[in-house]
């Protein structure tokens, strides 16, 4: 069976990075205030790196490493927001608009909730969305995990794709 007849498509996020000394906490294009940064060879946004996936996931195009290899030193220190947009124009081009994305964080420290409404705003200008349709939480871990002993922070991301009314099929 093949999918033309699929009006609607799912995608799931995640990605990891560890919290270091002396660099920037990003997180949904918000700096967070902290005394450590996530490592990456970007700005290290998990949050949007997880979006990123998702959208990627939805339309069967890879993830955000095929697309920007941490090889390729044009996106040594890039703006995750940016790469974020560049995979909307994607999930477009292939004849989709996004629907719905939700996300949670996890991280034991900083506290997040002064920011998610920030967030939302950030990941939704970049995709090209009303805020309303994008979800930000934020969690800990019980002090489990590597989350739970500030070694690093994950983000999970789940988006909702339809197929615009005048796309071609995709193959």
């Amino acid at each position: 069976m093949g999918n033309e007849g699929l009006d609607m498509r799912i995608g799931l996020g995640f990605d990891v990075h560890a919290l270091v000394p002396g660099r920037r906490l990003v997180l949904g294009g918000v700096e967070v205030p902290h005394e450590k940064g996530l490592l990456g060879h970007s700005d290290a946004d998990v949050l949007a790196h997880a979006v990123a996936d998702a959208l990627l996931g939805a339309i069967r195009a890879g993830d955000i490493g095929k697309l920007f290899p941490d090889t390729d030193l044009r996106y040594a220190g890039a703006d995750s927001l940016g790469l974020l947009a560049k995979v909307a124009a994607l999930v477009r081009e292939r004849g989709f608009q996004i629907g719905d994305v939700d996300t949670v964080v996890a991280a034991q420290a900083p506290r997040l909730s002064p920011y998610r409404d920030q967030m939302r705003m950030n990941l939704a200008h970049a995709m090209g969305i009303d805020a309303e349709a994008v979800g930000v939480k934020a969690t800990t871990t019980e002090g489990l995990g590597f989350e739970g002993r500030e070694e690093g922070i994950s983000a999970h991301a789940v988006a909702l794709l339809h197929r615009c009314s005048k796309a071609p099929s995709i193959a």
